[in-house]
């Protein structure tokens, strides 16, 4: 009788473990930071003026200011964790964040790994070189040296476009681990021509930062870039989801885009025909 007791005791015991690893694994990101009232955002802080340091060397821009509302929704305190553009899938997947605010475009590659919200942000790529190239258009890229960042959506756009027969007439593609080094690559003359999210090559045209930079027009690539969350975290995206379609809905998303994106007009967040 006793080994009854005993080997039952040790099965109530063994499966009391088993749902508490369970539960523990099944745990939503939005109980731990409701709970800890601390929410750690992925954002890159080299691409003004979505996300960059002020004068104050403080992180700044759009996406910083989505985190903070997103923070303050949640009753949490926001903390930035600077998060270079290749690093923004695996910062996620790895704990080091939980929830990526980075200008991320969602692809069905990407949404194997992680869980993407609507778009929060819409961004229309121009093609920057420098006033040394004679190129005047996306259809002079065709032989020419291009650049841009590793692991971005532009990147693809470019290679793809490498292989399909640019290649043949003398374009080439580099990729850099960031946006400052690809800026750095142009202005040295390693690359001929970048891509870049419109409203950032407007920022960097005003800031004087790097005056031999020119537009050459815009590339085929209408961008609109959502914030993500791990894969099975269904609760924590479902709650994303309602703060990005209620800072659209308040007039959140307005106000912080004219602040950090000028007066243009504010672009929309759905694709024509089709809902997310």
């Amino acid at each position: 009788m006793r080994n009854t007791k005993t080997f039952m005791l040790a099965g109530t015991i063994l499966c009391a473990a088993v749902a508490s690893h369970a539960y523990a694994q099944s745990a939503s990101t939005l109980d731990t930071v409701v709970q800890t009232k601390k929410l750690r955002c992925g954002i890159m802080l080299d691409s003004p003026p979505s996300g960059f340091r002020n004068t104050s060397n403080e992180p700044d821009g759009f996406d910083v200011a989505y985190c903070k509302d997103m923070a303050k929704a949640l009753g949490a305190e926001p903390e930035i964790v600077e998060t270079p553009a290749p690093d923004r899938i695996p910062a996620l997947v790895s704990n080091r964040i939980d929830v990526l605010i980075a200008s991320t475009t969602p692809t069905p590659a990407r949404a194997m790994t992680v869980s993407f919200t609507q778009p929060y942000m819409n961004y229309t790529t121009t093609v920057i070189t420098t006033k040394k190239t004679s190129i005047k258009g996306w259809d002079d890229l065709k032989s020419a040296k291009l650049g841009g960042v590793i692991g971005t959506t532009t990147e693809q756009l470019l290679n793809a476009q490498v292989e399909k027969g640019w290649k043949d007439t003398g374009a080439t593609y580099t990729g850099f681990a960031s946006d400052t080094e690809a800026f750095m690559a142009l202005q040295q003359g390693k690359v001929d021509a970048i891509l870049q999210a419109t409203a950032v090559f407007n920022t960097l045209a005003g800031s004087g930062q790097f005056p031999e930079f020119v537009s050459a027009g815009l590339a085929p690539n209408n961008d609109m870039v959502s914030i993500a969350v791990k894969r099975d975290d269904q609760q924590f995206l479902n709650w994303a989801k309602l703060f990005v379609w209620q800072q659209k809905v308040s007039g959140r998303f307005d106000e912080v885009y004219k602040t950090f994106f000028g007066e243009s007009p504010v672009p929309s967040l759905n694709a024509e025909g089709v809902n997310f």
